[in-house]
C-alpha cells in the first residue's frame, strides 16, 4: 500500500480558513505581522516587497511568488523602499475583503491575496514541528488559483461549506509544500520526503505503524547502515527514527480515542502495541493521562 505521509499529515492537522483578504499596498509601507500562532500564507499579484523574519535573511518576493509559514512566526513585510525605522502601518479596509496599506493618493506598488487559518488537531504543535517553517513556490500558478478558490468560498454560505473550505487548504497546503523551497533549510518532514535515502523509511513507517519497527528494519528500508541511517534521519527530519515513529503512533491513537469506535486493545493493536497495557503505559507517559480519560475529554 503506497502511503503519503505529507498528506496524512495535512489531513490530521484539520485546516480552516479564518479569513483571506486582497490588499494592496502604496507608496512606502511597513507591516509588522502578529498573526497570534495561526498558519499564513500569501500569493503575490503584482509588484514585489521584502520579507523579514528571525529565522532567516530578508528576501525579496515577486508577482507569481507564493509563501507559506506554518509556524505563523512574526513577520515583517515592507516596501522594497521602505520607510524608516520605526514606521509601521495598518491595513485600511476598502470593502468586503479589500484592504489597503498605505497611503490613498500614492501609486498601488503590491497587490496581494492574503490568507489566514487554523488548525484544529490537538497535535498541531506537534505535526507543524515537523514541516518546514517557512516555503515559498515561485512560478506556480495554481497555487493563486487555489487561494482563491479558498477566498471565493469563505465570502459565501454554501451547503457544506466548512468541508469545501477544508479539503481546498489542504489541497493548497500540500500543493504549497510540495512545490516550495524550504526557505530555511531547517530539518522537517519535507525535507525527509525529498532524500532519497530516507524517504523509503518514512514511507515504510506510515504505511505500515502497527509493525514493530527496529532502527535495522528502517535502516534496510533506506538501504543503510544503522548509525548511517540514525544520523541521517536525525540530522534531516530533526527528530531520531524511533521517537519520529513513536510521535506519528501516538498522533494517530488520539484520532482513534477520538473517534471512540475502536476498542483500547484494537486500538493497541494498530499502532504497534501487542497488549492493550503496554499501550496505555506508552500513551500516558507520552500525553500525560491514560487513553480512555483521553477518549472522554474535549481535546
Amino acid at each position: 500500500m503506497t502511503v503519503d505521509p505529507l498528506a496524512e499529515i495535512v489531513t490530521l492537522l484539520q485546516p480552516s480558513a479564518s479569513f483571506s483578504k486582497l490588499v494592496e499596498y502604496t507608496g512606502r509601507w511597513r507591516i509588522d505581522r502578529n498573526v497570534e500562532g495561526k498558519p499564513v500564507y500569501f500569493a503575490v499579484l503584482e509588484g514585489e516587497c521584502r520579507v523579514i523574519s528571525t529565522e532567516q535573511p530578508p528576501f525579496v518576493v515577486r508577482a507569481g511568488d507564493f509563501v507559506l509559514s506554518p509556524s505563523a512566526n512574526d513577520q515583517v513585510i515592507e516596501s522594497i523602499d521602505p520607510p524608516p525605522h520605526g514606521i509601521d502601518m495598518m491595513p485600511t479596509e476598502l470593502g468586503e475583503g479589500r484592504f489597503r496599506v498605505g497611503r490613498a493618493d500614492d501609486p498601488v506598488n503590491l497587490r496581494m491575496q492574503v490568507g489566514l487559518c487554523s488548525f484544529a488537531s490537538p497535535d498541531a504543535a506537534l505535526l507543524v514541528s515537523l514541516l518546514p517553517s517557512m516555503v515559498i513556490a515561485r512560478g506556480v500558478p495554481r497555487l493563486a488559483q487555489l487561494l482563491q478558490l479558498v477566498d471565493d468560498e469563505t465570502r459565501h454560505s454554501r451547503p457544506a461549506r466548512e468541508m469545501v473550505l477544508e479539503r481546498l487548504l489542504e489541497v493548497l497546503l500540500i500543493e504549497a509544500l510540495r512545490c516550495g523551497t524550504d526557505i530555511a533549510a531547517v530539518p522537517s518532514l519535507s525535507r525527509g520526503l525529498a532524500d532519497a535515502r530516507l524517504v523509503a523509511a518514512l514511507r515504510a513507517m506510515h504505511a505500515r505503524p502497527a509493525h514493530g519497527w527496529t532502527i535495522a528494519d528502517l535502516a534496510a528500508e533506506a538501504a543503510m547502515s544503522r548509525s548511517a541511517f540514525f544520523a541521517r534521519f536525525s540530522r534531516i527530519v530533526g527528530l531520531p527514527p524511533m521517537e519520529y515513529l513513536l510521535s506519528w503512533r501516538m498522533a494517530l491513537a488520539k484520532r482513534l480515542l477520538r473517534r471512540r469506535e475502536l476498542a483500547i486493545d484494537r486500538i493497541a493493536a494498530s499502532v504497534g502495541y501487542g497488549s492493550a497495557s503496554a499501550f496505555s503505559t506508552a500513551f500516558t507517559r507520552h500525553v500525560g493521562m491514560p487513553p480512555m480519560r483521553y477518549a472522554r475529554t474535549d481535546v
